[in-house]
C-alpha cells in the first residue's frame, strides 16, 4: 500500500474535500477518526505527511507528536488546521512541533497548491516531462 498522508479527522464530508485533492496529484490520504487508530496506520504504513484537525475529540498534541517520533522511522511533516476563532489553539500547536499549522479557511484555500508539498511529494518539472 502506498500511503503519502494521514488525516486525524471525524468530518468525512471534509476527508472526502482533501482526498479528492489528493487523487488530482496522485496520492493517498487515509482518514483516521482517533489518534490511537492514525498511530497503528502509521506504524504499519508509515506516511510523509500528516494532517490533524486541531477540534478533534481528545487530541493531546504533544503526546501525539511524541508517539509519532518515536512510531514513523523518518517524522512526517505535520500540517495541523483549526478554528479561526481559537488563537490559543493554533498557538499551542506551534509550539508542540507541528511543520504549519493554520486556521481552516487558509488550509482549504492553500489545499490545491501546497498538498503535494505537505505529503512531500517530488513535484514534477517541466523538465521532468520533457524526458519522458
Amino acid at each position: 500500500m502506498t500511503l503519502q498522508g494521514l488525516m486525524l479527522c471525524d468530518d468525512l464530508i471534509f476527508f472526502s474535500r482533501v482526498a479528492g485533492t489528493a487523487r488530482t496529484i496522485e496520492a493517498t490520504v487515509r482518514m483516521e477518526k482517533t489518534s490511537a487508530d492514525l498511530l497503528t496506520t502509521a506504524r504499519q504504513h508509515p506516511p510523509s505527511g500528516i494532517i490533524l484537525d486541531l477540534q478533534n475529540p481528545g487530541l493531546d498534541l504533544p503526546q501525539l507528536l511524541q508517539d509519532l517520533s518515536a512510531t514513523c522511522p523518518t517524522m512526517p511533516c505535520v500540517v495541523a488546521y483549526g478554528s479561526h476563532v481559537e488563537a490559543e489553539t493554533l498557538r499551542a500547536a506551534r509550539t508542540a512541533g507541528c511543520d504549519h499549522v493554520m486556521p481552516r479557511s487558509q488550509f482549504v484555500e492553500r489545499l490545491e497548491s501546497d498538498l503535494g508539498k505537505w505529503l512531500g511529494l517530488k513535484e514534477k518539472t517541466s523538465r521532468d516531462s520533457n524526458q519522458k
